[in-house]
Formats: C-alpha cells, sequence, structure tokens
C-alpha cells in the first residue's frame, strides 16, 4: 500500500512538475526564475514529507564533492582569465547588494532543490523516475537563462537552443549519474560554481558565447571521465577492448565541434555562411553554404573571384568580381550576382572586402532557412 501510494505521489507530483516549469518557460525572466524557485522549493519540501526516501548509493560521497567543487572553482577561474584575451563586458544587471542577494538566493534555490528533488526521484525503484528527475533539470537550466521569453527572431531561438538547450542535454545526463551515485551535493556545488559569472559577477569576459557553451558541454563529460576513472571499476577499462577507441571517439567528436563552433562564429581564418538570397544562382543557390577565407589584403582578387563584402550597413554579400579599375592607386571592384542582371551599384575596395569564397556545400543551410521562415 505505502509503495502505490508513494508511486502515485511521485508521478503525480514529477508530471505537475514538469507541465508547470514548460508553462514558466515563456514567462519573462525575472518572473520565470522567481516562480521557478518557489515552485520548485514547495515541490522539494512536498517530496520529502510525503514521500519515503531510500538511501542513495554515497561511497566516496566526500571526496567526489570536493573534487567537484574544485572543477568548478578552476574551470571559473580559467574562464575568467580568458578576459585578458578577449577583454570583458559589464553584466547586463546592475550589481548592488540587494540585486546580489536576490540573485544569490533565486540561483541557489533553484539548483539545490533541482539536485534534491532529481536524488529523490533517482532513489525510487519507480520506471521514468530518472526521465522525470533529467528533463526537470534541462528546464531548470533553461529557465535560469531566461527561457523563451525572449525569443521573437529566428536568431532568437537558434540562440536558445543552442547557447543553453544543448550544454543542458549533455551536462544533466552527467547530474543524474552524480546523483545516483553520490548524492546532491557534489552535482549542486558543481552547477552552484559555474553558474556564479552569469548572475553573480558585475564583470563577465567577452568569450563568445558560442565557445562558452562549449565547454559547458565538454567540462561535464570530463568531469564525468575523470570521477568515474577514480572511483568506479578501473579494471573495466583496461578489460575492455574498445576502451581505448571509445575515449579516441569522444576526443575526435570534441575536436570536430569545436571546430565547428569556431567556424560558424567566425573565430577561425575560415568562415562559414549560409546563402539566403537567389541573386547567385547558377553557382552558389539560395540554401547553400559556403566556406570563405577572411581577407587580410595578402589575396590576389582577379575578375571572376567570388568575394564577401559589405556595402553600406553589417550586412555580408556574396558576389563575383566583374570589373576592376584602379584609381589614385586604389583598385575599386566592380561587382555583381550571377542572376542579377545588372551590376551592382557603386564599386567597392578593399576596405568593403571581408572575405574570398573558397567553396560551396550545396543545400546545407536549408534547414537554417526553413527554421528563419516559420518565424
Amino acid at each position: 500500500k505505502h509503495m502505490a501510494r508513494d508511486r502515485k505521489i511521485l508521478y503525480a507530483s514529477s508530471i505537475t512538475l514538469l507541465l508547470v516549469l514548460l508553462g514558466v518557460l515563456f514567462l519573462p525572466g525575472n518572473i520565470g526564475r522567481t516562480m521557478t524557485a518557489l515552485f520548485l522549493v514547495v515541490s522539494a519540501v512536498a517530496i520529502f514529507f510525503f514521500v519515503r526516501k531510500r538511501p542513495s548509493l554515497s561511497i566516496n560521497k566526500n571526496a567526489v564533492l570536493l573534487i567537484m567543487f574544485a572543477m568548478g572553482a578552476v574551470c571559473l577561474v580559467l574562464y575568467y582569465l580568458t578576459g585578458v584575451h578577449f577583454g570583458f563586458y559589464k553584466s547586463s544587471t546592475p550589481f548592488s547588494i540587494g540585486r546580489f542577494s536576490t540573485n544569490l538566493l533565486l540561483v541557489a534555490a533553484i539548483i539545490f532543490a533541482t539536485e534534491f528533488v532529481r536524488t529523490i526521484l533517482l532513489a525510487q525503484d519507480a520506471k521514468f523516475m530518472g526521465f522525470f528527475a533529467y528533463m526537470a533539470g534541462v528546464l531548470s537550466d533553461l529557465l535560469l537563462c531566461g527561457g523563451f521569453s525572449q525569443v521573437e527572431r529566428l536568431s532568437d531561438f537558434l540562440d536558445v537552443i543552442g547557447l543553453t538547450l544543448f550544454p543542458a542535454v549533455v551536462s544533466h545526463v552527467f547530474y543524474n549519474y552524480l546523483c545516483k551515485r553520490y548524492g546532491m551535493l557534489p552535482s549542486a556545488v558543481f552547477r552552484l560554481v559555474l553558474a556564479l559569472p552569469l548572475y553573480l559577477m558585475p564583470v563577465i569576459p567577452a568569450l563568445d558565447e558560442a565557445i562558452y557553451s562549449f565547454f559547458l558541454m565538454i567540462i561535464p563529460l570530463f568531469a564525468w571521465s575523470f570521477v568515474d576513472l577514480l572511483y568506479e571499476k578501473k579494471k573495466k577499462y583496461a578489460s575492455r577492448k574498445g576502451g581505448v577507441w571509445s575515449v579516441v571517439t569522444l576526443v575526435v567528436t570534441l575536436v570536430m565541434t569545436a571546430a565547428v563552433i569556431l567556424l560558424v562564429t567566425g573565430n577561425l581564418r575560415y568562415k562559414f555562411i549560409v546563402i539566403a538570397t537567389p541573386s547567385m544562382t547558377g553557382s552558389i543557390n539560395k540554401g547553400d553554404a559556403i566556406i570563405y577565407e577572411e581577407y587580410d589584403g595578402s589575396q590576389v582578387i582577379t575578375e571572376d573571384t567570388v568575394v564577401v563584402f559589405t556595402k553600406g550597413d553589417d550586412d555580408l554579400i556574396i558576389h563575383r568580381v566583374v570589373d576592376i579599375q584602379k584609381r589614385n592607386g586604389v583598385d575599386y571592384y566592380t561587382t555583381k550576382g550571377d542572376a542579377n542582371k545588372s551590376a551592382d551599384t557603386g564599386a567597392i575596395t578593399s576596405e568593403n572586402i571581408r572575405g574570398v569564397v573558397l567553396f560551396r556545400l550545396p543545400n546545407l543551410g536549408q534547414p537554417t532557412l526553413f527554421l528563419r521562415d516559420l518565424f
């Protein structure tokens, strides 16, 4: 009877929790975070009083807690050291003692309540509890970053998906593992340390958000591997023939993912862009993607070279050079889209040129254009 009652309470409370968190995703940032904190705390208290706790495995619990705190602190220091190269910018939230305290309480309440609920759910002998715990964690991360309340354009939607959801999807697999094996404190402390710069610090390193999100994905994977090597069955790695290849595959995947992120965000000499107009149809079609080399003056530009340039605003244009005239020692380039009937109005100079197209990737940008059209 007690077991059946506990399961009914668990399923009812878990489904209610997920539905409420999904609804809160669309509330304004501060209101959403406040509602999330209140509801998670209430849920944690309800589960504490109405569901019987079952002991979870806690071998090496204190040691893992210290390791996770140290890893979080090291990551925080390394993150701020990137500001030496990229510079810093002021937090969007003006610093004050009152605001600091409020942010601290909200962030701490959401993280600790989420990890407490996760630990209780994972300790139950019931189906889908791991899934409910995982989804509650992912949604709590989305809500900490403002959810979908500010989504108005495709770029906003993609930012939430790529910069917040992807890291959350990866990291909360690790947090489920950590809670089930070592209790709530290691994952709660690790999450709180990583969250501090976003919500509490007056200045933040100007590191590209895509690069930051990528590291938020690989840090939990690294921590997972480290803890697993220290405290789980070490011999399994020696006896598992595919173990080395698994590690190699993981490393190659991470390197390739990092390269793609750097390429798309423009942090490499070679950059990536999706073609959104039909002006070059025939050679480069709408929906294709191109890889171009950043222009530094060393490339030779001749007639027939396809260049990436700006003209009057920050929008990038990809057209072909059809004529070059030298006046007063300056090269003036006339450009034209292959599908256009006439050349572009006004010539450009090397100051306008941002890159030289190397090759195209047919139809690779179609999903992006489809999402843009939806918005």
